[in-house]
């Protein structure tokens, strides 16, 4: 069997086990997944007057809708990839990588497995939130079969990226505890930039921090494609932000993962 043909084999293998592992063991998902929906819910009906009031002349809580929903699917994604650290780092702690080891078996398997499973968890995730959201009066504005199709690459592509990410904070944490402390970023992040509020109507000074941070960018894209809006430069950003993430992400997982003991 060639080396290709073997690498595909075992992560296929790799993914259906961590498939099962999120059927049989669904409370993480979940948990993670309400943070977003409960957050949706709380800006739409508690805040919603007040935040549109906020975004100039003829904005109501429709608007308020439509503008929310892209940033929290995105922070939907972000959710989501922490169960990858727990998950990961679970494996590291308990043996079961050490026991892989010995097996004959692609090396890299293990990492390929976690994490393509965890991007089709973060799809099945958006589309859970999305379904809310449509429920609560979301709409998307003329949006073409292309814009849908560049909107579900962007997802993707983003759900990639952070769950490499995910993978090298799990494989650094002693134990669960700790990979959901060290992955608290990827849902800290989206709560400073663009999800809520306009950067313009951030502070002077910290606007820069929200504008150039990985989730912005993508955030004004994914509203810009189901929406209509100006794109901008945020279109090539949020690509070289995937892009950078996804490689950084690899090379350090594969680093940690050929040197870890454990």
């Amino acid at each position: 069997m060639s080396t290709l043909s073997l690498a595909v084999r075992d992560s296929t293998t790799m993914l259906r086990r961590n498939l099962l592992h999120a059927r049989r063991y669904p409370s993480l998902t979940l948990n993670l997944l309400l943070t977003p929906v409960m957050l949706l819910l709380l800006f739409v009906y508690i805040f919603g007057d007040t935040m549109s009031a906020g975004m100039g002349a003829g904005a109501d809580r429709d608007a308020y809708v439509a503008y929310l929903v892209p940033g929290l699917i995105l922070m939907t994604i972000g959710s989501t990839t922490i169960g990858t650290a727990v998950s990961v780092s679970n494996d590291m702690s308990e043996g079961v990588i050490a026991r892989f080891r010995t097996m004959a078996i692609h090396r890299g398997s293990v990492l390929i497995g976690h994490v393509i499973g965890s991007v089709l968890q973060s799809v099945l995730s958006v589309v859970f939130v999305g379904v809310v959201a449509v429920a609560i009066g979301f709409r998307s504005t003329d949006a073409t079969a292309l814009e849908w199709l560049a909107a579900f690459g962007l997802l993707v592509l983003f759900a990639t990226a952070l769950t490499w990410i995910a993978v090298g904070m799990g494989l650094i944490s002693p134990n669960a505890e700790a990979a959901s402390n060290n992955a608290l970023p990827l849902i800290f992040l989206p709560l400073i930039s663009s999800t809520f509020v306009p950067i313009d109507a951030m502070p002077g000074w910290f606007q820069p921090i929200a504008e150039y941070q990985p989730f912005t960018p993508a955030i004004e894209t994914l509203r810009g494609l189901l929406l209509g809006t100006e794109i901008g430069h945020n279109g090539w950003l949020a690509l070289v932000w995937c892009l950078a993430l996804t490689v950084l992400g690899y090379f350090w997982s594969k680093s940690v993962f050929d040197c870890d003991p454990r």
